[in-house]
């Protein structure tokens, strides 16, 4: 295959995985090492990727990438993260699910729960949980993003202020080494913060490709959450501190388990 064609697929490699590495974009294309290199070195000069040890990753952002890709992106993985999350979930309980398309995959898994009071200020989970009559769905007020039907702002945090949740289910852009969950909308940083103080549990769904993203907003430290449900092991050094801080991680298996750690 010629350079020409390779680069496109590089890049469109590097969107669905989060990373791409030299060994397996080698054995992927039948060409050697150094050939590799070269495509990563010219795409990282172009603006492309930006490369890292082994490999390249997708240029850190100040903007997240738009909702239609993120929905098409990963959705095995999100769709298991979408089972194992709810099964933490009760019948008869009151919960918040965020603005996301992990959290938009828990709302589908939910369609069989009995007795539940939702407030969201997605209108995409409010839209998925119209299908379950047992679930009663309050749309959190405020100024709808019309990108991905968010629903963000002061009108917004008045609203979760209202409540307090027996569980909250967020998303997130980022998370990074330190266990820090990042954002790329300030505002969408308020509400969460929002959500979590007025939540007795907490629980954050992330997909793999969230540990290869970086995003400038600070919502708040894995320490501060209960469960983190994800597809992916984690680091070492990310893990003893999740164990330090009491922290659950679960792990969604795509066959449809989980493994807690």
């Amino acid at each position: 295959m010629s350079q020409t064609l390779r680069h496109p697929e590089i890049v469109e490699l590097a969107r669905r995985q989060g990373k791409v590495t030299v060994e397996d974009l080698a054995r992927h294309f039948d060409v050697t090492l150094q050939t590799i290199r070269r495509d990563l070195a010219e795409l990282a000069q172009a603006g492309q990727l930006e490369r890292v040890h082994g490999g390249a990753v997708l240029p850190s952002r100040t903007s997240n990438i738009g909702y239609g890709e993120r929905r098409r992106l990963h959705g095995e993985a999100k769709a298991a993260i979408g089972r194992a999350c709810a099964a933490l979930v009760p019948h008869d309980c009151a919960l918040f699910l965020s603005i996301g398309t992990s959290t938009e995959a828990v709302a589908r898994e939910l369609l069989g729960h009995r007795n539940l009071l939702v407030v969201t200020n997605n209108m995409n989970v409010a839209n998925i949980l119209v299908a379950n009559p047992d679930c009663q769905i309050v749309l959190a007020g405020g100024t709808i993003r019309r990108s991905d039907g968010g629903v963000v702002g002061t009108l917004t945090m008045q609203t979760i202020r209202q409540f307090k949740f027996d569980l909250a289910v967020i998303g997130c852009s980022a998370l990074d080494r330190d266990g820090d969950i990042l954002d790329f909308d300030l505002q969408e940083v308020g509400v969460n913060q929002a959500i979590l103080a007025q939540s007795r549990r907490r629980i954050l769904v992330a997909d793999r490709s969230k540990f290869q993203r970086s995003a400038p907003a600070r919502i708040a430290s894995l320490g501060d959450l209960d469960v983190l449900v994800t597809d992916a092991g984690l680091e070492p050094d990310l893990a003893a501190r999740c164990r330090a801080w009491g922290t659950e991680v679960v792990r969604a298996e795509a066959g449809g388990g989980a493994e807690e750690g």
